[in-house]
């Protein structure tokens, strides 16, 4: 029978697994012989050493943080799995259980409204019963040119969204379907390409009254005086105009799913807690207005390119045998306007293709920030006890009445059929005050001790026994804007280390709370994530510093060729590698793939890593306080040219660029330094890694040479940073000459 055929189907990749554990037993052998070395000759008399021990003990403490953190991602790599769903078998269409759908946005600016409108309406389009589709926008910048824009979205979804089921159209986000190719959909009737340039009409003319109101400077006719930072709570459903509007069929419009606009009251005297205050907020306003037991939370550039996702995580979460426990499906971020050879690595190839399919073999990933179809429940259970009375509930929920008739399975709100009961409900539970002496980001919804609050939450509710799930099938579920440019890409990077690295230094610290509550591999994998910034960027310096300064003045600090522990630091280093390039190639990437990811690692743990890292330290002592920007998503034509064409843009803060170029100019002199004691006076058996480590780093970071000496464009490095840098790496070697030699 149909009935008992399985819904979704697990594959055990068991060649990865041998390929593995095979490699992490060997390299680990490698590892110990490496710390024998060492340890060996630091233990020996200082009278007969023929080395200074500071260089030494920080070039071993760098290999140690590099092999720990190494050893922690091991767990990534010991159960690879991935999955197969059928939701050809699911139930009925009346039979599907309602879905919240959830986007957050916060700056028009740096958020284009029409970029931010289109991932609105393709989360309308969704391929789900309308009538079990709630789709509600966050608007972080209260912003009355968003509240536009979701007014004249729902006057084109009018339209677009009959469009999309009649003709069965696969693209359903307006901007990316009116931009390929005109094969989707209609077999290519003149009926069809009737109507389909009557949406495209009418798709410009949403297009320009956008840009019309932002002409006018945003206002669309609302005098309110409102700053991103002090406004008060909005909340309205977007309801139909038939005002001035070629309508479709009455039985069309009768299947529109529900759109709400929710601008959360926000003042510079209280905190906001960024998006997981946001995704709170939306929460609430949710649970008393269709109170749905899945939510799909997406990105505001992340719109859905393949309408069946819904389908597809409810094969999941249908799932008997796995549903109780289950908090999630996680689908994999992917990127539209990513270019062939990648410079920046923005399509997180090695996180979403890799180490995830890891993570889903042990219990499942974390939460990914977008993409995610997350059960109600499991942002609320662990406070809901059955022997709670009404004091207690609202301790933990807020005083809302409503919100706490929402914690019963299965309940229906009915506050939407009062407008006036709406708006007065809705505003109080997007107020400031309402968290106040809750638990509201402590133990419910999304938690705020870290600005990633997707990784925080996840890890916590992993900790209280959830389980989630990775899918990543072959057409990709959302599509989003990833960045194009090298300040984005360090920016954002230096936000996220900033969130990861406060987890680990917090009291829920993965390798100290975890262990107890989940299994070993989970909290070393938990682990990694959270402390791979602070552990790569003090080796990364080291490496690029200490042996080039060492080189200069002809200390050598490892092995001789001639020596037998020479082949075991070749070893390592190989093997690194060419695990690391066959990832790449087993996963659809290419040799250039591989490069542009070492050299991007090496940038991030110089830069971000480090600013990130010294940032969420000085949180953790109350030096600063948290702060957020979001990504900018408006496309720069010159920049994404310059991606493009695969040349890097150095137009980026003097913070980020002077520390790179400044380790450039020490390797450069490092190498012609030593190549002169290779060449002249015979020291290649003594000096040849140390030569090595600087021809590495600089034939990897070729594009930062050519931004100082060759190229004369726009995002080429100024000399002003060059000659920073200079002066800094100058810096670097007087202190190394004072201190380490």
């Amino acid at each position: 029978m149909e009935d008992a055929l399985p819904l979704h189907i697990r594959h055990v990749h068991k060649l990865s697994i041998v390929i593995n554990r095979s490699h992490a037993l060997i390299h680990s052998i490698a590892i110990a012989f490496l710390i024998y070395y060492r340890a060996s000759l630091l233990f020996q008399d200082p009278k007969t050493s023929a080395f200074p021990t500071l260089p030494w003990v920080l070039v071993f403490a760098s290999e140690l943080l590099l092999s720990f953190i190494w050893l922690l991602g091991v767990a990534y790599r010991w159960r690879p799995v991935s999955r197969t769903v059928f939701p050809e078998r699911l139930p009925d269409d009346d039979k599907l259980p309602p879905i919240d759908v959830l986007i957050c946005t916060a700056d028009p600016d740096r958020e284009p409204t029409v970029e931010v409108m289109n991932t609105v309406l393709s989360a309308m389009a969704l391929d789900y019963p309308p009538e079990k589709l709630h789709v509600y926008l966050s608007d972080d910048g209260g912003s009355p040119l968003t509240l536009h824009g979701m007014r004249q979205a729902w006057r084109f979804a009018r339209g677009w969204l009959p469009f999309c089921r009649r003709y069965g159209i696969a693209t359903r986000c307006p901007q990316a379907y009116f931009s390929a190719p005109e094969d989707d959909g209609g077999c290519g009737s003149s009926e069809f390409t009737t109507e389909r340039q009557k949406i495209k009409e009418r798709y410009k003319v949403f297009k320009d009254s956008i840009a019309k109101v932002r002409e006018r400077g945003g206002t669309a006719n609302d005098n309110r005086r409102i700053t991103a930072r002090d406004h008060p709570s909005v909340i309205e459903v977007i309801q139909d105009d038939q005002a001035n509007y070629d309508t479709v069929p009455t039985v069309d419009q009768d299947k529109m799913p529900l759109l709400v606009y929710v601008s959360r009251e926000k003042r510079p005297s209280h905190p906001h807690h960024f998006k997981a205050g946001a995704l709170n907020v939306l929460q609430r306003v949710s649970s008393v207005i269709s109170n749905s037991p899945y939510m799909l939370v997406l990105d505001c550039d992340m719109f859905c390119n393949d309408p069946t996702s819904a389908r597809q995580a409810m094969c999941f979460h249908l799932d008997s045998n796995i549903s109780p426990s289950l908090a999630f499906v996680q689908f994999p971020q992917r990127f539209h306007n990513i270019s062939k050879n990648d410079i920046y690595d923005s399509q997180l190839r090695s996180v979403f293709s890799t180490l995830w399919q890891g993570f889903d073999g042990l219990n499942g990933p974390v939460v990914s920030g977008t993409g995610f179809y997350i059960k109600r429940e499991s942002l609320r259970r662990s406070v809901i006890q059955e022997d709670l009375n009404l004091e207690e509930l609202k301790q933990s929920f807020g005083s809302s009445n409503e919100l706490i008739k929402s914690l019963r399975l299965n309940h229906k709100p009915n506050v939407i059929n009062s407008r006036d009961g709406l708006l007065k409900e809705t505003r109080f539970l997007a107020s400031i005050a309402y968290e106040h002496d809750t638990k509201w980001g402590k133990e419910v919804g999304f938690l705020y001790d870290s600005v990633t609050e997707d990784v925080f939450t996840g890890f916590m509710l992993r900790c209280k026994g959830w389980t989630s799930v990775y899918c990543d099938p072959l057409r990709p579920q959302f599509l989003g804007s990833g960045t194009t440019n090298l300040n984005d890409l360090l920016s954002q990077g230096t936000r996220w280390s900033s969130g990861l690295v406060e987890v680990g230094l917090s009291k829920f610290c993965p390798l100290i709370y975890g262990p107890p509550r989940i299994s070993l591999l989970e909290s070393m994998i938990y682990g990694e994530l959270t402390f791979f910034p602070l552990f790569y960027f003090f080796p990364l310096w080291c490496f690029a510093t200490i042996p080039q300064l060492c080189l200069l003045d002809g200390i050598t600090l490892y092995p001789k060729v001639s020596n037998p522990y020479f082949v075991i630091f070749v070893f390592i280093f190989l093997s690194a590698i060419s695990k690391h390039l066959q990832e790449v190639l087993t996963t659809g990437g290419s040799f250039q793939s591989w490069r542009n990811e070492q050299r991007i690692w090496m940038m991030k743990s110089i830069t971000n890593h480090l600013y990130g890292s010294l940032d969420a330290i000085m949180k953790r002592m109350g030096m600063r306080e948290a702060s957020f920007l979001p990504t900018n998503k408006v496309e720069d034509d010159e920049r994404a040219k310059l991606y493009q064409m695969g040349k890097f843009d150095f137009q980026t803060s003097n913070m980020f660029l002077v520390p790179m170029v400044a380790l450039i100019i020490l390797n450069m002199a490092s190498f012609i330094g030593g190549l002169f004691r290779v060449i002249f006076l015979g020291d290649w058996d003594r000096m040849f890694v140390q030569v090595f480590i600087s021809f590495y780093i600089l034939i990897m970071n070729f594009p930062i040479i050519e931004g100082v000496m060759i190229r004369k464009d726009k995002g080429r490095i100024r000399s002003s940073v060059t000659l920073l840098s200079v002066v800094f790496s100058c810096g670097i070697l007087f202190l190394g000459f004072i201190f380490l030699l």
